[in-house]
């Protein structure tokens, strides 16, 4: 089977008269689009990091929509995205479709209030940071006590994000929590579930060349 490739699609810069066949990534950036659409390591946390960076210099007043389909990734490029998002001009929204795992489901709820979407069969996950530390003692001690002050953080911002109190957030996260598109809107992780339109069939039709008389 041949493989597909990255799609090209026809798109047209606004202002300038010519078409051309883009890749459909250039054409998401060019929408203000982040896709996630996989692990976040650090090579693709870097990437992710400069496009954002880039747009919010370009034009920060309108706004930067993150598309997550995520399992999660490393805590470090993974923050590095978190911390990025509230210290942007350009307002951030998030959109999860599919999935959003561990720390996919943190910048989910990181979005700008009123802008935290998901689609009705997604599915969220969040659960209590964690690392693999190796080395000698100390480096093990520091690594525990990185892990913690950063846990609290996350709890802290989706505390004031969500309106649960943080003891509530830290016995949920204990084990990993679970959430439907409807759980996540009840607990404050996104602000409305996008549905599909619904047709009426017995909507009323206009009459073609209907008389005026």
């Amino acid at each position: 089977m041949m493989p597909i490739g990255v799609p090209k699609v026809p798109y047209r810069t606004p202002g300038e008269g010519g078409w051309q066949w883009v890749d459909i990534w250039n054409v998401l950036y060019r929408e203000r689009i982040i896709f996630i659409g996989q692990y976040i390591d650090e090579e693709f946390g870097n990437q992710l990091l400069s496009t954002m960076l880039y747009l919010d210099s370009t034009d920060n007043s309108k706004n930067l929509y993150m598309y997550l389909n995520s399992p999660g990734g490393d805590i470090t490029p993974s923050m590095a995205l978190y911390d990025t998002m509230h210290s942007m001009k350009s307002p951030v929204g998030t959109l999860a479709l599919g999935y959003a795992y561990n720390i996919a489901g943190f910048l989910l709820a990181a979005g700008a209030k009123g802008l935290r979407v998901a689609m009705p069969l997604t599915r969220i996950a969040l659960v209590s940071p964690a690392g693999a530390a190796r080395g000698q003692a100390d480096d093990i001690e520091n690594e525990a006590k990185e892990l913690v002050r950063v846990k609290n953080y996350l709890y802290e911002q989706l505390s004031k994000k969500t309106g649960q109190p943080v003891d509530k957030i830290a016995k949920d996260l204990s084990r990993m929590k679970r959430f439907s598109a409807q759980e996540a809107l009840d607990y404050g992780l996104i602000d409305r579930i996008v549905r599909p339109p619904r047709i009426k069939a017995d909507a009323p039709k206009k009459e073609v060349g209907a008389g005026l008389g």
